[in-house]
């Protein structure tokens, strides 16, 4: 028996006893016999999971909180002393388009009339206007053509119903006329005006699905892994509205979830499914070509997931509330695919069993009358052998390539974007422009300055430390105008408004938060002996950038060591885990590089703005777990060969021989799926949708096809090498075969 025949399932089934299967082989063939029992428990599970979330309902909430952060402990203070407001707020921009002024009697009818019934409506618990006994002037511009009314609400914005800010805004607009615009805008709108991303998602599964039916020239093969996906994010939506009233979930996880779920889905199905093809087109029954396909691309699935879970958990390192509940959540999603395609999937392949086989058949007969009779995969031979030819080139070009990509990425500034950077025309936009012509652009961004003198000073004590504090503002470069103190009844706090020249995302607004916390207040807390906090939603945007930066590099230590060590585990190698660490965050960098270029400095027409300050971590943490399916996919192959023959460059070559189409075809999809979310109008999956696709295809472009290849060939027998400690210490967790 030759080297290869021995390698063969019906070969190795009869060389080995059955109980030295391996535990994929033994799932497959589980699942494979108990086809009808596996898709009606899936199905079960998934009706199950549905109709509990349904009945329970969603409970999102948005954890924004950043323990030890200056404006946290400003924010607590606040709240401890009765500041902090009841709910979000609601502001109603009234703009006079006549020449009379806002002020006129027709306009302050309209606009009182409509304020009245505002605040009859459901959840609204207080309406401050403009007009009445004075009291309001300072909400009315210095030329009169441009005021605002708040609307208080019984609820924090993230948590506002879509139904209610849809009912308020629809109220509102009913003033309009007369030569009286009526625009709304805040978080609570902005968040209603986004809307779901069924249409984006739509276009990704169809998109995968035109690629599949390309790929295996069937819609039934084509539909596998659509169904595998469509069965795992169905059951994890499920699972997280349930965690949902046990943690911390943000309302904006959902999306980002569908977004990873259907991609990973697919490609996790495609990976075992283009296994089983191949099996099958080797003469295997559908049997054996399910546990042979489990048993080396099965056990991909598992490591690359694993990986995808391991750098999604490296997020909770972070401190991050925000961040925590989608990397649970989005963590579930990747294990729920991952069992569909360890268990679902070979289940649906017996029961399509001879359709499959008659649909390759019939494909392959296709081929072979057309004169195609070469070796599938020949291509991709010829392409691994001319860069095998010139590794230095094929590597240096990539990296010189994929380095001035990353370049950008080193300028990144973090933050949240906000009503600017919203597509015009809609009104959370069209509100914060009136606000910033009407009152300056810091006026949509106002910092909110707590001064506290101890419990022992009294209220006399507070007042003066605000006065003094006013008075600094009032002078500092930078800040256009200070609101009067609002002291606390009774207590040794109180606050000062500061409103920026710049607007709330533009990076002097950045350098002002920076300039007062290290430069202007410290001295003024010398004098007064007074504690001065600078707070507010502009300052805990800066916080939460400040602290992402901060935690970055623990937190890519901990992903980057854990991952090394599973892919150690998994090709038992240093050489291999090293490289694949360097390349992915060469791969990573230039992704985040392309978003920078589009988001932050406005190319291809985007809105220029900082870029949200948990993208890169979030990318971060995806990409490297994602990228790992293509690594493990196409070296697990290549180690195969490689066991089989002990050729380093003909395993390379017959690796990407075999990998090459199923690899390209798997990262179409994954770009497809992610490029479909650029479309949307949430700026956050936007550049989530684009950091995601731009670095599979990196990914797959250029760093599986060329600098692989290039390195592996440089490397050779030295890829393989594992001192001998490790060697006994390290179990074996690739496949027999």
């Amino acid at each position: 028996m030759t080297r290869a025949e021995a390698g063969t399932p019906a070969a190795r089934t009869a060389a080995d006893p059955a109980d030295r299967a391996s535990v994929f082989e033994r799932i497959a063939a589980f699942s494979h016999r108990r086809r009808w029992q596996a898709l009606a428990l899936w199905a079960a599970l998934l009706v199950a999971v549905q109709a509990l979330a349904g009945a329970v309902g969603e409970d999102y909430r948005n954890d924004f909180s950043l323990p030890g952060t200056e404006s946290q402990q400003a924010a607590e203070l606040l709240r401890e002393h009765g500041f902090a407001q009841a709910g979000a707020e609601i502001r109603i921009v009234l703009r006079d388009e006549g020449g009379a002024g806002v002020r006129s009697p027709e306009h302050e009818r309209r606009a009182g009339e409509m304020l009245a019934e505002v605040a009859r409506l459901p959840h609204v618990t207080g309406v401050t206007s403009p007009y009445g006994d004075g009291s309001g002037d300072t909400m009315v511009s210095a030329d009169g053509t441009v005021a605002y009314a708040t609307v208080t609400l019984d609820e924090q914005a993230g948590n506002v119903p879509a139904g209610v800010t849809e009912r308020i805004v629809g109220t509102a607009r009913e003033a309009e006329g007369g030569g009286l615009r009526v625009e709304l805008g805040g978080e609570a709108v902005a968040a209603a005006e986004e809307g779901g991303g069924g249409a984006a998602e739509g276009a990704g599964l169809l998109g995968a699905l035109v690629i599949l039916v390309l790929l295996f020239g069937s819609l039934v093969a084509a539909a596998l892994p659509v169904v595998t996906a469509l069965f795992a994010v169905g059951g994890a939506l499920g699972l997280i509205v349930l965690a949902s009233h046990l943690a911390s979930v943000a309302d904006f996880t959902p999306p980002v979830m569908m977004l990873v779920g259907l991609g990973v889905g697919i490609d996790y199905a495609l990976l075992v499914f283009s296994r089983h093809r191949t099996e099958l087109l080797r003469g295997a029954d559908g049997g054996s070509a399910t546990r042979a396909a489990l048993d080396a691309a099965g056990r991909t699935v598992f490591f690359a997931g694993c990986t995808v879970v391991i750098a999604l958990l490296g997020l909770v390192v972070l401190g991050l509330g925000a961040l925590r509940g989608v990397a649970l959540a989005v963590g579930l999603t990747v294990l729920v695919t991952m069992l569909a395609a360890l268990t679902l999937l070979p289940a649906l392949l017996g029961i399509l069993d001879g359709r499959i086989r008659r649909g390759v058949e019939r494909r392959q007969a296709r081929r072979e009358a057309r004169g195609r009779t070469r070796e599938e995969g020949a291509g991709w031979r010829r392409w691994a052998g001319a860069v095998q030819r010139r590794p230095w080139a094929a590597l240096l070009v990539s990296a010189v390539a994929l380095g001035a990509l990353s370049a950008p990425a080193l300028d990144m500034r973090l933050g949240f974007a906000d009503a600017g950077s919203r597509p015009e025309g809609t009104t959370a936009r069209a509100a914060y422009d009136l606000l910033a012509e009407g009152f300056g652009p810091g006026f949509n961004g106002p910092l909110v300055v707590v001064a506290d003198t101890g419990a022992g000073s009294g209220e006399g004590g507070a007042a003066d430390a605000a006065r003094r504090l006013r008075e600094t503002l009032a002078g500092t470069p930078g800040v256009a105008a200070v609101a009067p103190p609002a002291p606390a009844g009774g207590s040794a706090v109180a606050t000062v408004v500061a409103f920026p020249r710049s607007a709330p995302q533009d990076e002097a607004t950045s350098r002002l938060v920076a300039d007062l916390r290290e430069d202007v207040l410290p001295p003024l807390e010398a004098e007064t002996g007074a504690r001065f906090l600078v707070g507010g939603p502009t300052a805990a945007a800066e916080d939460f950038a400040a602290t992402v930066r901060e935690r970055m590099p623990l937190f890519v230590a901990l992903v980057v060591g854990l991952s090394a060590l599973l892919l150690a585990l998994v090709f038992r190698s240093l050489a291999v885990p090293l490289k694949a660490a360097v390349l992915n965050l060469l791969g990573i960098g230039a992704s985040l590089g392309a978003v920078t270029l589009v988001f932050q400095h406005g190319l291809l027409g985007a809105e220029p703005g900082p870029i949200e300050a948990f993208i890169p971590v979030m990318v971060f943490a995806i990409v490297f777990g994602l990228s790992m399916d293509y690594e493990v996919f196409l070296l697990s192959r290549i180690h195969e060969e490689w066991r089989a023959t002990g050729d380093p460059a003909l395993a390379v070559r017959e690796g990407l021989a075999h990998t090459g189409r199923v690899i390209t075809a798997a990262a179409a999809i994954m770009i497809v799926v992610f490029a479909a979310f650029v479309l949307g109008p949430d700026r956050m999956l936007r550049q989530f949708g684009l950091g995601l696709a731009v670095a599979v295809a990196l990914d797959a472009v250029v760093i599986r096809c060329l600098i692989v290849p290039a390195v592996m060939q440089l490397l050779g027998r030295r890829a393989w090498w594992l001192p001998g400690p490790l060697r006994r210490l390290l179990p074996h967790a690739a496949p027999r075969r």
